[in-house]
């Protein structure tokens, strides 16, 4: 339901005044637009506010701009605003050493969120007493001669491990026959064409043969001097 013409009054000349700024009945249908008015009786309530002098307009053509009256607010001397102008400054400065207090304060509230609590330490220090008698009676064992991996384990994984080593220098000796064979009478830089095919090597890698099967027989020899 819309408000009465008296309310409508008051509502439209209340917006102007505190705006204090050029406007037109767009911008105030605009934002009145929660009070349920419509523009035409804005337009109306603004021509009307205009007549009886309660607000100042200019006309630029066929557009009305309205203002609210300068004489009714009390605008300051030069020496005013001088002094309005140093209390603004002074204001602004103790503005800012509050957002500098508030970030320091934010500051030691996020450390000390990071700290853990009481209860936690506790936690923390028990779960880590655990782990150092963990290691603790593993290195006793360890001390003692004590052998935490099975022989069939071991031996089990020196199995595999030679069985991969063996494929490893099948397959190697397979890509060099076959290369040998491809490249024996090719008129192409064999480096240039490896490269095209994206053919690499052990060696490019970082890998080689022989360090990695030198590896399983220093294993070998130090079981069989224990």
């Amino acid at each position: 339901m819309a408000p009465k013409s008296d309310n409508t009054e008051a509502i439209v000349l209340n917006y102007v005044n505190e705006q204090n700024r050029p406007l037109n009945s767009q911008n105030v249908a605009d934002s009145l637009q929660k009070f349920n008015l419509k523009k035409a009786s804005i337009q109306k309530t603004l021509d009307s506010l205009a007549d009886s002098g309660k607000i100042s307009f200019k006309e630029y053509g066929k557009q009305k701009i309205y203002l609210a009256r300068q004489d009714q607010f009390n605008i300051p001397n030069n020496e005013e605003l001088a002094s309005m102008k140093e209390e603004n400054a002074k204001l602004q400065e103790h503005l800012d050493q509050q957002k500098k207090a508030i970030t320091e304060v934010e500051g030691e509230i996020k450390c000390l969120q990071s700290n853990l609590t009481l209860e936690q330490i506790h936690d923390k220090e028990a779960k880590l007493r655990k782990e150092v008698k963990e290691m603790e009676d593993k290195l006793v064992k360890l001390r003692g001669g004590v052998t935490l991996v099975r022989p069939e384990e071991k031996k089990a994984v020196e199995a595999m491990y030679s069985e991969k080593i063996s494929l490893w220098r099948r397959r190697k000796r397979m890509f060099k026959d076959l290369w040998d064979a491809i490249t024996e009478n090719s008129p192409k830089d064999l480096k240039e064409f490896k490269e095209e095919l994206g053919i690499e090597y052990d060696e490019d890698v970082g890998v080689n043969l022989q360090s990695f099967s030198e590896l399983l027989q220093h294993g070998k020899k130090r079981a069989r001097g224990q």
